[in-house]
């Protein structure tokens, strides 16, 4: 019998907050942090809006190793060292090999990659910065979070576009109930404002001119965002022998492939990952009481995603809580899965469903219950979390309470 998975502990930071717990208060308030992008340099760039980070929490990370970060590699950290003292434990207090990290990233090391093409290319600078390999590198976020905590289990990274957190999360259950690793920190990070990335999804024509309103009919789009989501987990049996604080169970994975398109979803891949991650979780569909849609506010994302839940569920989506958070957050790309994470516990913690913001017209392909604007009291006894990426990868994650 596979190894039971429990959450013990949660960080975050974005555009809603520097903290896991700010974050989920807005989310509870319906507050959007979508708005004008003021940080960066956009230069010819016409969809000016995201949802940013305006400024860094003061963190104490020694210079030595900040020195050799992307920003998304120190979003992680921040993300990480918070979910750890969440969690109330301290890596000496695991046996060093038995204690790892998965980070997922969808866009790697942007900040640097431009800054040094612009000092080659504008400047005249004859060549890159020292550090910019070890910044750039997808998995530069997960080895900086391994040194920074002291980790010495399976730590790598991993990258599937917006599918990423969640697919990274997946494999740290893995490596758990593989017994490779008693505690494994897990989540997502990315810092996609930047003059390159935002011109490259600019030719897409899928950026909202804006604001995000999934599932409306107005809809115009996805924003971007920047941030980082973390989670402890670990196996049952570990964490009730210290006696931690288990703030919900990850019960499930659902992973599939559409095998279709490289950037147009189909209805049956995300369909089937649900399934499987209810397979997987023990969950039969009326036990879920909530669903965090992957919801990005493209018409063809929202309409085929509100297709493959009925797939799934049948009779019972009419019944499901459903809300994109994306609409506060912003889509964060490698990272949204992990801050949709947050969502999902502290709706089973507090039983309260977060809405989808800034909802303004009904959709009639898109007829589920989307919780319009305003969070809504519930009891959540299991909840789901949809992330579907380019490239037709689908990774679903089953929460539920202990």
């Amino acid at each position: 019998m596979a190894a039971r998975v429990v959450i013990t502990g949660l960080g975050g930071i974005c555009g809603l907050g520097s903290s896991a717990g700010a974050i989920w208060q807005e989310m509870r308030a319906g507050r959007s942090a979508i708005g004008p992008i003021e940080n960066q340099s956009l230069h010819d760039i016409k969809v000016r809006t995201g949802c940013e980070i305006k400024a860094l929490p003061e963190h104490g990370l020694d210079r030595k190793q900040t020195v050799s970060m992307d920003r998304f590699s120190l979003l992680a950290v921040l993300a990480a060292r918070e979910a750890l003292e969440n969690s109330g434990l301290e890596p000496g207090r695991v046996e060093g090999h038995r204690m790892g990290a998965t980070v997922g990233v969808g866009v790697c090391g942007w900040e640097a990659i431009e800054e040094n093409y612009r000092a080659i290319l504008t400047e005249g600078r004859n060549r890159a910065g020292i550090f910019t390999v070890p910044k750039v590198m997808p998995g530069a976020a997960a080895g900086q979070v391994s040194m920074a905590l002291g980790l010495r289990g399976p730590v790598f990274g991993v990258t599937s576009a917006c599918a990423s957190a969640n697919h990274a999360i997946a494999s740290a259950v893995d490596q758990i109930r593989a017994g490779r690793a008693d505690v494994m920190l897990a989540g997502g990070s990315d810092a996609p404002l930047v003059w390159g990335v935002m011109k490259g999804w600019e030719a897409l024509r899928v950026l909202a001119p804006d604001t995000c309103r999934p599932f409306s009919a107005d809809r115009q789009g996805l924003s971007l965002g920047e941030g980082a989501g973390m989670a402890v987990l670990e196996s049952y049996e570990h964490a009730t022998a210290r006696g931690a604080t288990i703030l919900a169970e990850l019960a499930g994975v659902g992973l599939s492939a559409d095998a279709s398109d490289i950037v147009a979803p189909t209805v049956e891949g995300p369909e089937q990952a649900m399934r499987a991650c209810l397979r997987d979780a023990g969950l039969n569909p009326e036990d879920v009481d909530y669903l965090n849609a992957h919801g990005t506010g493209t018409k063809a994302n929202d309409q085929i995603e509100t297709q493959a839940i009925k797939r799934a569920f049948g009779e019972h989506a009419y019944s499901l809580s459903v809300s994109s958070t994306k609409s506060m957050h912003a889509h964060c790309l490698g990272a949204s899965g992990a801050l949709e994470m947050i969502a999902c516990v502290m709706a089973i913690r507090e039983g309260l469903v977060p809405p989808t913001a800034n909802y303004r017209e009904p959709d009639p392909d898109c007829d589920l219950d989307v919780t319009p604007n305003v969070a809504r009291e519930r009891p959540v006894r299991a909840a789901l979390s949809n992330a579907f990426a380019f490239g037709g990868t689908n990774a679903v994650l089953a929460f539920k309470a202990v």
